[in-house]
């Protein structure tokens, strides 16, 4: 394969990814589609394709003949994020993401009534929330042909979705604190502080109206990297470390409902 500009090799993949049967549309995220990207940001990508119709299949991917791991469908625990493929695509880093437009057209209905489900995911602490695809929707570049629009952060799930994470987090110190603190257990405390964390910085965006699809840069924009003072400081017991990170996190909930939507 001849050494290509990034704009050449995006145009190049997307053609690629768009030819493989059943793929409707294709997609860039992660920080290439926002602009936060550095030159050793990897490529992520979505292949859209409609599971009823039973065409698009990873074996197709494979036959492409890049190097990499490409999982079956459901290869990445079901749900939601539901596969994919981490691939070397001329000396550069792909991941391939394949999301079933049956599954998103729901997750986009349900998440315009303000309902989601949680779900688990490597690599995620705090799991992710199956309106995440309704998320790529709305931040991703759609390259190749077209997918559901999405124009807002809907009212009911600014609603729905602060209560349902803050209470994860909340449930998450309540637990730690009366069942690992006397125990003297200090890997479980710092792991249940950490989860919580995630889990309000979830709290957090969801209550300015802002997308979250992952977990990268979510303390910092939820404000919560204060946290990683309060695990740092030796000085602090157990019980105290629990206390101080549970009213910083709460403060950080109560903030962001009383400010509402985000105006970026």
């Amino acid at each position: 394969m001849p050494e290509f500009t990034d704009d050449a090799f995006l145009d190049h993949l997307a053609d690629r990814l768009a030819e493989l049967p059943g793929a409707r549309a294709v997609t860039l995220g992660g920080s290439r589609a926002q602009g936060t990207h550095t030159e050793a940001s990897d490529w992520d990508t979505a292949v859209y394709y409609r599971g009823s119709e039973g065409v698009f299949a990873p074996r197709q991917l494979r036959a492409v003949g890049w190097e990499g791991e490409v999982s079956e469908i459901g290869g990445w625990g079901g749900g939601v994020f539901n596969g994919g493929a981490w691939l070397s695509v001329d000396g550069r880093r792909v991941d391939v993401h394949y999301r079933d437009l049956d599954v998103v057209e729901h997750e986009v209905a349900e998440a315009g009534a303000g309902r989601f489900r949680w779900e688990p995911l490597m690599f995620h602490l705090a799991g992710i929330p199956s309106y995440l695809v309704v998320a790529e929707l709305a931040v991703n570049r759609v390259l190749r042909g077209k997918t559901p629009q999405v124009d807002a952060y809907p009212a009911a799930l600014r609603e729905a979705a602060p209560q349902a994470w803050w209470g994860r987090a909340d449930l998450a110190l309540h637990y730690a604190r009366a069942g690992n603190v006397p125990l003297g257990g200090r890997t479980e405390v710092v792991g249940a502080v950490a989860v919580a964390a995630m889990q309000t910085g979830h709290a957090v965006l969801a209550a300015r109206g802002e997308w979250v699809t992952n977990e990268k840069r979510l303390l910092a924009r939820a404000g919560l990297r204060a946290v990683d003072e309060l695990l740092a400081d030796p000085s602090l017991g157990l019980g105290e470390l629990v206390d101080r990170a549970r009213e910083l996190m709460e403060r950080a909930v109560r903030a962001a409902r009383q400010e509402g939507p985000s105006s970026g």
